[in-house]
């Protein structure tokens, strides 16, 4: 038995995996993100799909492969060359490592250092940029240091009010 990618339709992999395990009982795999997100100026927690749209499952091909790619909301089996492809059971076992927990989601934590850029993305002081000083102790909150008017400020701001600047 190996590990196969289904393409599902958008915002459908929840209700595949289900079908998948419990109608045919075949084992899947569903990461998930979980992220801090601003949805109209309100900071919140987001669990998505790591890859939208797609979900792996493990079966052999030669019994259940009409059954996956018949199921409702499937596109299809990613193939290549016309051929089912075949994912890495390392790669499976490296997101199920990354996770790290029962249910699967990965915690995405953006890794900032210290002199690394960011862009303050809400409140009072949108839109500037500053340099990234310091994680404080409760690790919600970190320090940014802010050039206004030809001074340098140190300012103390929430984690999810930044973002990196590449």
């Amino acid at each position: 038995m190996n590990w196969y990618c289904v393409h599902t339709r958008p915002r459908k992999e929840s209700r595949i995996e289900a079908h998948l395990v419990e109608r045919l009982g075949l084992e899947t795999y569903f990461p998930r993100l979980k992220r801090q997100k601003t949805i109209r100026r309100v900071p919140r927690v987001v669990i998505g799909p790591l890859f939208p749209r797609y979900l792996f499952c493990r079966c052999d091909l030669a019994q259940h492969y009409r059954a996956v790619r018949g199921a409702n909301d499937v596109i299809g089996i990613v193939s290549f060359g016309g051929a089912p492809a075949i994912v890495n059971d390392g790669l499976v076992e490296g997101l199920k490592q990354w996770a790290g927990d029962a249910v699967d989601v990965i915690t995405l934590r953006p890794g900032l250092r210290q002199g690394d850029r960011v862009e303050i993305t809400d409140g009072s002081m949108r839109g500037l940029q500053a340099v990234f000083l310091s994680d404080l102790n409760d690790r919600e909150r970190v320090a940014v240091v802010l050039s206004i008017l030809e001074r340098d400020v140190q300012l103390t701001i929430n984690r999810w009010q930044i973002e990196r600047v590449d």
